[in-house]
């Protein structure tokens, strides 16, 4: 597991023989590491924090922008008909979202992003970046994928992740990261991003790799853990290096059990957070 944690699922006393007036702290100099790790979740929220008193330049990704997508909405259920409204995404018009997919025990795809998302933040946020979330469940649908996409441009984040899971076939395992096509058409140009963009999804994948143990994708990508798309919106519109990753396929019985684990969850957090970092730095 990840030396970082995930704070949003979330004293040292004195030596002994100290004086009782030694031993009363204030809170501001107890130890993060005197509580084990969360009975929940197994990971130790102290394991992310800086040491006290670190300065945020010299983590190594302070100064870096990063934007982190989380796919779908858990609101878009009950909301369908706005959902279903089009949108313009450069190529033609397109649905504003989807409710995204489930595994066959109605684990939804929007509650896994949502859980990735804030444990990817919190490890990137660890390192000195300053994270924005496309949203946080904190409101009622959406947003749209052209909103998305221009979330990310006016942040202008030095990298963006849409996370998602897939709904493909039972038998179809592995994950795959989506890259921008070269797209020259209405408000879409990535004529700037296609390779930058490329490079981010290789480290993701790479380490996303590693960090699971999962597979690339076998049934999409040719075993390369990458495919180009040229019909998503939110890379169409994207002016910023972005990248969709799809951390594995919830139709699947194998992998809805990995999708399905919190520790699992937090390796895959890990991989797309390092994936990430090594772009960044280089």
């Amino acid at each position: 597991m990840s030396a970082a944690a995930c704070a949003a699922l979330a004293g040292c006393g004195s030596g002994s023989g100290a004086a009782p007036r030694a031993a009363a702290k204030s809170p501001t100099t107890k130890s993060p590491t005197a509580k084990g790790p969360d009975a929940k979740t197994g990971v130790n929220p102290a394991a992310s924090a800086p040491a006290p008193g670190a300065a945020r330049a010299a983590l190594p990704l302070a100064g870096r922008t990063v934007v982190v997508d989380p796919g779908h909405n858990p609101g878009n259920f009950q909301h369908t008909a706005d959902i279903n409204k089009k949108v313009d995404i450069g190529t033609n018009p397109k649905e504003c979202d989807t409710t995204g997919t489930s595994t066959a025990d109605n684990y939804t795809e929007a509650a896994f992003t949502l859980d990735v998302s804030h444990r990817l933040r919190d490890l990137l946020k660890a390192q000195g970046a300053t994270v924005v979330l496309t949203h946080d469940a904190d409101r009622p649908f959406g947003p749209c994928i052209d909103e998305r996409a221009r979330l990310g441009n006016a942040a202008k984040a030095d990298a963006v992740v849409s996370v998602h899971a897939d709904g493909s076939a039972a038998g179809h395992r592995g994950f795959h990261v989506i890259l921008p096509a070269l797209v020259q058409s209405g408000a879409a140009d990535t004529s700037k991003i296609v390779g930058p963009s490329r490079t981010l999804g290789e480290r993701i994948a790479t380490h996303f790799a590693s960090a699971t143990g999962t597979s690339p994708a076998n049934y999409i990508g040719s075993g390369t853990g990458l495919d180009i798309r040229s019909d998503l919106g939110g890379l169409n519109l994207s002016t910023v290096p972005k990248v969709f990753l799809e951390c594995g396929n919830m139709r699947d019985p194998k992998d809805a059990a990995l999708l399905s684990n919190a520790a699992w969850r937090q390796k895959a957090a890990r991989g797309i957070a390092d994936g990430i970092g090594t772009y960044l730095k280089g």
